[in-house]
């Protein structure tokens, strides 16, 4: 079912003729998002796409495309209840227009997926967490091999796509828009007679970065807008000199990110990525319109996407957890499996799941524990080996704590505690 449609400089039709084809080879859902987030065409498979929590998952497709675009062109990800993803920009001279998304799967089973400290954070209302606890029971559990296989396909489609037709109307919008108002700064500037009043205005830098930190995409692009406007009229149309200026614009838009709270590896990644493109330009109306995307992205990385970017990590931490718990695991490996270092991921660890690492793990093999015990033919000297616990002294002491009897009376018993 088409959703929204616009003009869009990639041939639309061909989209989503590949987006039902994927869909219908691969038995997986498929959709077609532009870029602020929204979908603009579903396939049939997609029809119970986010049903119950639709308005919270837009952020995590965005998030899910703009790490695709960071990570080479594909990005399995988590949305804010845990169903499994992933993304692949349309790009269009090295531009992301949109993107392809595929899911949802599961990566573990449903009786071990719903996390309740985890989904109840997300505001959905108690009728629709039981409507998604129905739907999660539809939805196919894929092991991470065939998932990445699937990201991987859907990559190709959506660099065939890519690379078709484009129609220059959406780019030609784009830069109208932030002409006329570039436009509008040079004649005000123009009008200041005062030399005090023609210097740089340092003071709008200042008032950019403030912006940036708290995410107000709106009024970012009006500073910028404004801050462009002075560079254009005072750089006498050099467009060398344009472009050394909105270098410089472009680390003040990394460095506000920074101070708002933004990745350091991301906005770096990013940063090395945009800053490889500026020599392919060679008109006024392409340094703007790139200007404005990255200070849009930059933006989002600092507060429309922080939360999900959270959520995505911890999610991704709990799989390898729970398919790792039996061996011994620290919290270092965890956090280089998310790409994180070891001490802010223990920061947000505990924020979102509310219990440190070590409880979190231990609590999991405690769980496997009590299911081994009630087999009466695995001795109990090799319980606690099974459940990941090195030492059996350790074992005895955790369990106790977390049960107030030994394994040895948890199994005469049959576990009626």
């Amino acid at each position: 079912m088409i959703l929204k449609r616009d003009d869009f400089s990639f041939d639309f039709e061909d989209a989503v003729r590949s987006v039902n084809a994927y869909s219908l080879s691969t038995k997986i859902g498929c959709f077609i998002m532009d870029s602020k987030g929204d979908p603009i065409y579903a396939s049939n498979s997609s029809g119970q796409l986010c049903r119950s929590c639709r308005d919270v998952c837009g952020g995590a497709h965005l998030y899910g495309s703009y790490q695709a675009e960071r990570f080479g062109g594909k990005y399995v990800y988590f949305c804010p209840i845990g169903l499994v993803y992933w993304a692949s920009p349309i790009t269009v001279n090295n531009s992301m227009q949109a993107a392809l998304v595929g899911g949802p799967v599961l990566m573990m089973a449903a009786e071990e997926f719903l996390l309740d400290d985890l989904i109840r954070q997300v505001d959905i209302g108690e009728e629709r967490i039981k409507a998604l606890t129905e739907y999660v029971k539809t939805v196919t559990v894929t092991e991470p091999e065939v998932v990445n296989s699937l990201s991987e396909l859907l990559c190709i489609v959506a660099s065939s796509i890519s690379c078709g037709k484009t129609d220059r109307n959406y780019s030609q919008r784009k830069f109208h828009e932030i002409q006329a108002k570039i436009s509008e700064s040079i004649h005000k500037i123009k009008l200041l007679t005062d030399e005090s009043k023609s210097e740089y205005p340092f003071q709008k830098e200042k008032d950019l970065m403030s912006k940036i930190s708290i995410g107000d995409k709106q009024a970012s692009q009006k500073i910028l807008n404004e801050l462009l406007g002075y560079v254009f009229f005072s750089s006498g149309k050099d467009f060398e000199i344009i472009k050394a200026r909105t270098l410089e614009l472009v680390v003040l838009l990394s460095r506000a990110a920074l101070e708002g709270g933004a990745d350091s590896e991301e906005i770096f990644g990013l940063n090395f990525n945009y800053l490889s493109e500026i020599n392919n330009f060679r008109k006024v109306e392409e340094l703007t319109v790139w200007l404005s995307k990255i200070m849009a992205r930059f933006t989002d990385c600092v507060f429309n996407l922080a939360d999900i970017r959270h959520k995505d990590t911890i999610f991704k931490a709990i799989v390898y957890i729970k398919r790792n718990y039996m061996k011994r695991i620290t919290l270092e490996e965890v956090a280089g499996h998310v790409y994180l270092n070891p001490s802010y991921f223990s920061k947000i660890f505990n924020a979102e799941i509310r219990s440190t690492f070590v409880s979190y793990v231990n609590n999991m093999r405690i769980k496997a524990a009590k299911e081994l015990l009630l087999d009466s033919s695995i001795p109990l000297a090799e319980i606690s080996n099974l459940a990941g616990f090195e030492d059996q002294s350790y074992f005895t002491k955790v369990f106790k704590k977390a049960t107030d009897v030994t394994p040895g009376r948890y199994r005469e018993s049959r576990g009626r505690f």
